[in-house]
């Protein structure tokens, strides 16, 4: 199931990108941020109530709180330079260079999180680097 939640992950990150440079003619990036945050914002509140999931909020812990709460700023971070990136750059170039996190994701799950290593995801990783450097230079 993974996969397919990873694949729509995928294809609404795309549509991101381009529903997102569209969006930002004319428009300061921080502003675009601001709004998208807001629609998320009450998308992602709106499914824990229609869920009935509301009722978890008591069971979070502090090392919770702060890890996702570290994880919300590296997330507004992202999004602010992101919407940078695209405000001057071109989507073609600033997507693909953008998902050099999931490289950089990778080491660091291999590292911190002593996820497996394995030549398969080694290879895809290198890959995704390898074309990120292709764009960059």
């Amino acid at each position: 199931m993974w996969k397919f939640y990873a694949i729509l992950s995928a294809l609404f990150a795309a549509a991101t990108a381009i529903l997102a440079k569209v969006g930002l003619k004319g428009v300061n990036g921080n502003i675009a941020t601001a709004i998208r945050t807001v629609v998320i914002l009450f998308i992602a509140w709106g499914i824990v109530l229609a869920s009935g999931e509301i009722s978890q909020i008591k069971t979070l812990s502090k090392n919770n709180l702060i890890f996702l709460g570290l994880s919300g700023l590296a997330t507004g971070l992202s999004w602010i330079f992101y919407f940078k990136a695209l405000e001057t750059g071109n989507v073609s170039k600033v997507a693909p260079i953008d998902k050099l996190s999931v490289a950089i994701a990778m080491g660091l799950a291999f590292l911190i999180l002593k996820e497996p290593i394995d030549a398969k995801t080694l290879m895809g990783g290198g890959l995704i680097v390898a074309g990120s450097l292709v764009i960059l230079l």
